[in-house]
């Protein structure tokens, strides 16, 4: 079997950090999808090579015992992933409304622009707290983070 005849769904964000509750997405995902692609997007003008490399790094590890998994970089919408992908949906994890409305929204946006489906899990409880920009502020005051990271990360 090909790699565009698996159904594909890609799993975009920018993962700074990579967070358990990520990676919960992507084991889930599996079981609805036969290959999940973690794409990570980057901003030229934003991100150092040097830093999207090593978030890549960093996920290849977390997910690296799981089948069906890849991990990859990109720039520009979404939409054009996955259609480059063959993809027949997106996934988005959601913890919050205010997470539920914004998806919804950029799920609206994609499915008018290519027709891209786009399928929502929602946050397990024990992890709905969990942000990756939650845990970049605790790093930034020398809280340990470790907890809310996968292990072989």
């Amino acid at each position: 079997m090909t790699a565009r005849s698996l159904r594909t769904a890609v799993f975009p964000g920018t993962f700074n950090p990579f967070t358990v509750g990520h990676l919960d997405i992507v084991r889930r995902a599996l079981n609805l999808f036969d290959r999940v692609v973690v794409a990570v997007g980057c901003n030229i003008s934003k991100d150092t090579a040097a830093m999207v490399e090593t978030r890549l790094e960093s996920i290849r590890k977390a997910v690296g015992s799981l089948d069906g998994v890849e991990v990859t970089a990109y720039s520009g919408m979404t939409a054009d992933l996955v259609r480059e992908l063959g993809a027949v949906a997106v996934v988005r994890g959601v913890r919050t409304v205010a997470d539920y409305e914004y998806e919804r929204q950029m799920a609206d946006a994609n499915g008018m622009i290519e027709g891209v489906e786009t399928v929502v899990l929602f946050a397990r409880p024990e992890l709905s707290v969990i942000s990756s920009s939650l845990l970049r502020e605790l790093a930034h005051y020398g809280r340990d983070i470790s907890r809310f990271l996968p292990e072989n990360q």
